[in-house]
């Protein structure tokens, strides 16, 4: 059963761009905050190691989280800053852009968290993160092969993001 879409793989993958490759990176979070896939493409700079560059996503992420819940206009209780919450729960971001790079942010209802850094004229990439956490269903979940909280090493969910990521534009 897939919570995004129907019974097949929704959206088709887009046609790749004569632009190339806009994506930066790709990093698929479980709701522990271990990074089951991690994907750069166009970074020219090496700044961190990769385990490193995970940790400070997932503390960015978890931070934004946190305040968009605690700023929220429409909730009464606002709970301490720094506090967990559950998928679903509270305000949540979906993006944000600077002048180098846009990231956006999807949350799945089990807690995989989907996040795209891209060039910043890139519009809303809801539904490409749909696409791939669709992919991840398909090929990972199901998987029997497949244990839980391991990092993603299926060739084929692999290939597909790849492919997919690179075509986004």
């Amino acid at each position: 059963m897939q919570f995004f879409g129907g019974s097949e793989i929704s959206p088709s993958p887009p046609v790749p761009t004569a632009s190339g490759n806009n994506s930066h990176m790709l990093y698929l979070f479980n709701r522990n905050g271990v990074c089951l896939l991690y994907r750069k493409w166009n970074r020219p700079l090496k700044t961190l190691s990769p385990l490193q560059d995970q940790k400070l996503m997932f503390g960015l992420l978890f931070s934004l989280k946190s305040l968009t819940a605690k700023m929220d206009p429409t909730s009464a209780e606002k709970g301490n800053l720094g506090v967990p919450q559950l998928p679903g729960q509270g305000c949540s971001f979906h993006s944000f852009s600077t002048n180098s790079y846009k990231l956006s942010f999807i949350e799945s209802p089990s807690g995989i968290k989907i996040i795209l850094v891209t060039h910043p004229w890139i519009s809303d990439l809801t539904d490409a993160m749909k696409y791939i956490y669709n992919l991840y269903v398909e090929y990972v979940v199901k998987n029997p092969l497949y244990s839980p909280g391991d990092p993603i090493r299926c060739e084929l969910f692999n290939t597909n993001v790849d492919q997919y990521v690179r075509g986004l534009g």
